[in-house]
Order: C-alpha cells, then sequence, then structure tokens
C-alpha cells in the first residue's frame, strides 16, 4: 500500500502566477521550489471565456492561497508572468486572504530580438 506523505507546515513561499489570454495558472511553492498547492481559473469552476476574465483568476488565487494557509503560509514573494487579464485580479486575490506579500516581481519574458523574421513576401 502507499503511505501518505505527512503534512509539512511551511510559513514563507513563493506564489508564481501566469496569466495567459485563456486561463489564469496558480503555483504556491516553498522556499525551495517545491509546489505546495496549485491551481486555476478552470479548476476553480470556469469553463470556456469565462475563464480569461479578472474574476476568475481572483477565484482561482483565493482557493489555493486558502489551501495554502492551511499548511502554515503566512508570507510569500509574488512573481507574475504573461500579459493575460487576470494580473491586478490576482493580487487582490492574494491581500483579499491575508498572506503578506514581500515581493512582487514581474518575470514575463521579453525576447531580446526574438526569431528570425518570415522572409519578404514577393508579388
Amino acid at each position: 500500500m502507499a503511505q501518505m506523505k505527512a503534512k509539512r507546515t511551511v510559513e514563507k513561499g513563493k506564489v508564481y502566477i501566469t496569466a495567459t489570454f485563456n486561463n489564469t495558472l496558480v503555483t504556491i511553492t516553498d522556499r525551495e521550489g517545491n509546489t505546495v498547492c496549485w491551481g486555476s481559473s478552470g479548476m476553480a469552476g470556469f469553463k470556456g471565456a469565462r475563464k480569461s476574465t479578472p474574476y476568475a483568476a481572483t477565484t482561482a488565487v483565493e482557493a489555493v492561497a486558502r489551501k495554502a494557509q492551511m499548511q502554515g503560509m503566512r508570507e510569500v514573494e509574488v512573481y507574475i508572468k504573461g500579459p493575460g487579464a487576470g494580473r491586478d485580479a490576482a493580487l487582490r486575490g492574494l491581500k483579499a486572504v491575508g498572506l503578506a506579500i514581500s515581493l512582487i516581481a514581474d518575470v514575463t519574458p521579453i525576447p531580446h530580438n526574438g526569431v528570425r523574421a518570415k522572409k519578404k513576401r514577393r508579388v
């Protein structure tokens, strides 16, 4: 039989929010980067176009943050990635749950000239 892993208490952690145009993904880790809990707008019960709304992002973040709080999480560093609608709403959701935010960083990848352009169209 598989043995259940003991729930560990984590005081400080990191929150990674990925806000895409279609969804908002939330992962909460401990300081080393081991996942404590995670969720998304889709997991919060939203489908289709409603997944990409700020309200869906707030709901998803609150659900995941409460799960983390039950494991003893008090203070978090927030790393936001992506251009989606749920960026600001996700931060408001974390505040509403009562987690202390010690750092907010935007880690959206920006190309330093990116990939090679398509060849010119000849008519």
